[in-house]
Order: C-alpha cells, then sequence, then structure tokens
C-alpha cells in the first residue's frame, strides 16, 4: 500500500477530486487507481484568506512497486504495511479482576475477554443507562448520586463530556481503540478526523455496546460494586473485597487491574491506609471559560467561518507567565456546554460537555493553572487531592451552597471586580448559577495567573479576552494529582499482581491514552500467564 502525506484539500472537495489530486501525485491514470482511503484530515487555518484540508491518504494502485520506485524522491509518497492487533487465546484458569469501568478498565477488560480470560469487572457506579438519568437529575434538580455522576459509572468520566479521543502519545494500539469504538457505533470519521470526537450522545450507547461485546465473550461486569480492599501473602495479591447493595463479598484473584480513575478518592485513602505506594505529582485547576461559538469561528477561520465541511471551530492556547507559572487550555468543547461534575456532597466541580453535532451556541473550554508539589502545602501522598477537596468546598460556598456554580464575566474578572448581569454571552451550566469572583475559592497564585494570562492568550487568539466571556468555577478534575508507583512488569512496586492503570493512577490523560494504558496493563497480565498478543 502506498501513503500520501500533506495533499492540500479545497473546503468542497469531492471523492473525484481526491482520487484526481492523487493520480497527479503518484503520476498514474485515473484508472489504475484501485482505492482512496483517507488515514488524516486536518483544517489548516494558517491563512485566513486560504482555509484548506490537509491530508494524508493510503492508496491501492496497480504495479505499487513501480509506482514506488518512480516516486523515490517525493518525500511525502512512501509504502506502508498495515499491522493489525490480534490477541492470542491464554488458557490458565485463572479470571482476572478490572477494578473500574472507564475507558483504561474497559480496555483492560476487553483486551482479557478476547484472551479468553472471562475478566470480572467491579464498577462503584451504575449502567450508563441508569446514569444518565442520575446525571440529567443532578443538572435539573442538583440532587446528587454520589455513586452514579459524571465522574463514576459505566464509561467512566469522558462518558459525559465531548468524547475527545486525540492524545499526545504515539503507540501503534491507538488505531485499534479508534477501530473498536467504530465496531461499537462511533461515527467512521474518527479513524481519519486529526482530532476525533464522538460527542456524548453517541459514546453512551458505543460504551454499551463495548461492554455487550465484552460479556459475549465471558466478561462479568457487577455495577454497583465497590472495592472495600484487598488481601495478599508475602507481597503478592491473593483476593479483593468488594461491597454490593449493602452487603461484602470477597473474590480471589492474583491480577487485578486497578483503574479507579481520577475521583475515586475515598479509595485513593484506602489505598494509602494499605501501604499501596503513592507519589504525588503535578496537575492542574482552574475554570471554564466561555464565548459565542461563532466568534471562535471568526477567529479561526475568517470569511470561511460557516462553512459547512469545517464545523464548529475549536483551539488549543498556552502560555508561559512573567510570575514564572503557566495557563493553558484543555478539554476545549465547540458548541458545547459546562456541566456539573461534582461526586462528593457539598463539592462543586465543573467540566465540558458537546454532542455530536457541537451546534450550542457556546464554545468552552478548561483554562488551567499549572500547579506543582511545592503548592500543595504538604507532603504527604494525597495532599493534592486535599487540595482539590478544600477548592471545591470553596466554589460550593461561593455558588450558594446549592450546586449553583460561581460565574463572572471576563472583563469585571480582569478589573477586580463582581458581576451583577450578563452580556451577550450566557452561562450552559445548570441547575443554576450565582455571581462570584475566583477570588472567593482560588488560591491567590491562580487568580493571579488567570489575570496575567488571558490577555497574553488574547493575543493567540482575537476576543479570547472578551469582556463578555464568562468564568465559570471549579475545573478542578482535569487530571489525578496523584501517582501509583509501578514497575517495569506493570505491577504496584508494593503489592505484585496489582496493576495501576489510567489517568486515576496517573499514568494517562484523556479517553485514548488511558484505553491505550489499560491494554499494556492487560497485556502485562497475559505476559505473566504466558498469553500474548500482537500476531499479526
Amino acid at each position: 500500500m502506498i501513503r500520501i502525506q500533506n495533499i492540500r484539500l479545497p473546503l468542497d472537495y469531492t471523492e473525484d477530486t481526491l482520487r484526481r489530486m492523487v493520480g497527479r501525485e503518484l503520476h498514474l491514470p485515473f484508472e489504475k487507481i484501485t482505492s482512496v482511503r483517507l488515514r488524516k484530515r486536518s483544517v489548516d487555518a494558517r491563512k485566513k484568506d486560504a482555509v484548506t484540508f490537509l491530508a494524508t491518504v493510503d492508496v491501492r494502485a496497480e504495479g505499487e512497486r513501480g509506482i514506488l520506485q518512480r516516486c523515490s524522491k517525493n518525500r511525502n509518497v512512501s509504502a506502508v504495511t498495515e499491522k493489525h492487533y490480534r490477541v492470542s487465546i491464554c488458557h490458565a484458569k485463572e479470571r482476572p479482576v478490572v477494578v473500574g469501568f472507564g475507558p483504561g478498565g474497559m480496555f483492560a477488560a476487553y483486551i482479557l475477554a478476547r484472551a479468553g480470560l472471562r475478566p470480572v469487572v467491579l464498577e462503584r457506579g451504575r449502567p450508563v443507562e441508569e446514569r444518565k438519568a442520575h446525571v440529567a437529575a443532578f443538572r435539573e434538580h442538583g440532587k446528587l448520586m454520589p455513586e452514579s455522576n459524571i465522574q463514576f459509572g459505566e464509561g467512566g468520566a469522558g462518558t459525559f463530556s465531548d468524547g475527545k479521543l486525540n492524545t499526545g502519545i504515539k503507540d501503534p494500539r491507538i488505531r485499534f481503540v479508534l477501530e473498536t469504538f467504530v465496531q461499537c457505533g462511533a461515527p467512521e470519521e474518527i479513524l481519519w478526523q486529526a482530532k476525533p470526537h464522538i460527542g456524548t450522545d453517541r459514546l453512551t450507547g458505543t460504551v454499551r455496546n463495548l461492554r455487550g461485546m465484552i460479556e459475549r465473550m465471558g466478561g462479568e461486569i457487577r455495577f454497583g460494586a465497590k472495592m472495600a480492599g484487598f488481601t495478599a501473602e508475602g507481597g503478592i495479591l491473593t483476593g479483593l473485597q468488594y461491597e454490593q447493595n449493602g452487603e461484602k463479598h470477597e473474590i480471589a484473584c492474583r491480577h487485578a487491574v486497578f483503574a479507579l480513575g481520577h475521583s475515586a478518592r475515598d479509595t485513593m485513602e484506602l489505598l494509602h491506609a494499605a501501604g499501596i505506594p503513592l507519589v504525588q505529582k503535578p496537575f492542574a485547576m482552574g475554570v471554564r471559560i466561555e464565548h459565542l461559538q461563532a466568534e471562535i469561528d471568526r477567529a479561526q477561520y475568517g470569511k470561511f467561518a460557516g462553512h459547512p465541511a469545517l464545523g464548529a471551530a475549536d483551539y488549543k492556547l498556552a502560555v508561559h507567565l512573567k510570575n514564572g507559572r503557566s495557563l493553558y487550555t484543555f478539554c476545549m468543547c465547540p458548541g458545547g456546554e459546562v456541566v456539573a461534575a461534582a461526586s462528593e456532597p457539598e463539592r462543586l466541580a465543573v467540566n465540558g460537555m458537546s454532542l455530536f453535532a457541537r451546534d450550542g451556541r457556546n464554545a468552552n473550554s478548561a483554562l488551567l493553572v499549572g500547579i506543582t508539589p511545592a503548592d500543595f502545602g504538604s507532603e504527604h501522598p494525597l495532599a493534592g487531592m486535599y487540595l482539590q477537596r478544600q477548592i471545591e468546598e470553596a466554589a460550593f460556598r461561593a455558588g450558594g451552597g446549592n450546586y449553583h456554580a460561581p460565574v463572572i464575566r471576563v472583563g469585571d474578572f480582569l478589573k477586580h471586580r463582581e458581576s451583577d448581569s450578563f452580556g451577550k454571552v450566557t452561562p450552559t451550566y445548570t441547575p443554576g448559577t450565582a455571581f462570584a469572583s475566583p477570588d472567593a475559592y482560588l488560591p491567590g497564585f491562580m487568580c493571579e495567573t488567570l489575570r496575567l494570562g488571558i490577555p497574553e492568550l488574547d493575543k493567540r487568539l482575537h476576543g479570547f479576552a472578551d469582556p463578555d466571556a464568562l468564568l465559570t468555577g471549579v475545573e478542578s478534575r482535569s487530571s489525578s494529582p496523584v501517582r501509583m508507583m509501578r514497575g517495569e512488569d506493570g505491577c504496584s512496586t508494593g503489592i505484585a499482581g496489582i496493576y495501576p492503570c489510567g489517568e486515576g493512577a496517573g499514568y494517562a490523560g484523556g479517553i485514548t491514552s488511558a484505553a491505550v494504558d489499560g491494554m499494556h496493563c492487560a497485556e502485562a497480565i497475559l505476559k505473566d500467564l504466558g498469553g500474548a498478543v500482537w500476531k499479526d
């Protein structure tokens, strides 16, 4: 197969246009091209008067060896051989356990199930069908279900986000993750989008279908099952305890993936008390910033804003400031909403979400300040987690003590004054909002960084510091402030047989990277049991 990179396409290109451009690149008659498949497509908006797509394509054609020889001096043309991820059947009798059914746990369980090991999954939250109702009730009435919310339940925190699948890691398993999502009902374009996303409305069904695949291969998912402890002999795992429906249970196992998620704070306290090695790690907190999506479109695409081929524009910004701090955007949701993401009573957290169509009136993004262990105020391994809780409690009070979120207009915040009305941007957060400045709930160094950084980011994206843009707090769950230490074999350095996994364990930063880490953990278990992967 032949791969061609850096093909520039007009926004209104057709399949015929693409094939003809491929023919010109390869000096090949149109009729000798067997197939053309998009591998990647991104928007090039550096020139606002000439916005185009930039594509990578895979081509099948007659006489590929001769074509490659003829194009040997063209750096954009190369030969590729696709590898397919395969798992051999493992004949071990043990049933590994997976704790947590977010992306890390789901893909760990999926690989183990494909190997024939019939994993048992313990998920403290509820199935996605029930979870949707609980999330909706919280957003409408402020009625929090501590074990079934945006953080806990089938699919993990990513299920109620944008379903963003772009990642900074480089790993051949990423393709398998995307293909699995498509097999489970995700839109096929995630296979070639430069910034793939599924959308919350489609991700819930995708998650449910992946659960069904695991169950059909012998896996078992136990919902409402909260891990309560573990047993070990000679530093080796022998079993897990969990609570379900008010009853205590125990399950014997020698291998368990701990894909807890970044909000399982009580479980982290349990593990620390049990002597599992945990260390502090840097993370970030801040607010959500909302703009009118139409204005972001114009800032990014100029006169091409609104073109049907482009959809809603996104952005990714970062700045290092004179106070030594960094401010950056994260998890940007075009045409999305700011959502209630609390998981603990009387603590407030927000996140961003958008549907597949990304057709809401507002754009929103996390606006985060980098935080290091030096800011935690303690050397305790869970000090960063306790700082999160402290700030969430302050945000809860600032919002009125009823899960209403504190909001302020950017112009007022920058001028150190309170807001008393909205401008052209109105909040999407429900169940409600209250005017309050981040000064009421964030540490001083974070507010200073926001005030220094927002005008600097405006230099990179015109309109970012729009006085009517809104800041909604608090965005506290962007990543985990703690890492569960693991060795080269993937096991906890404290107890052999425990495999720390994903974002909550400090080894991932999003849906795709967590899923890949889950695969790595499953592979480590298979290796220990004599199984194999990557048999092409």
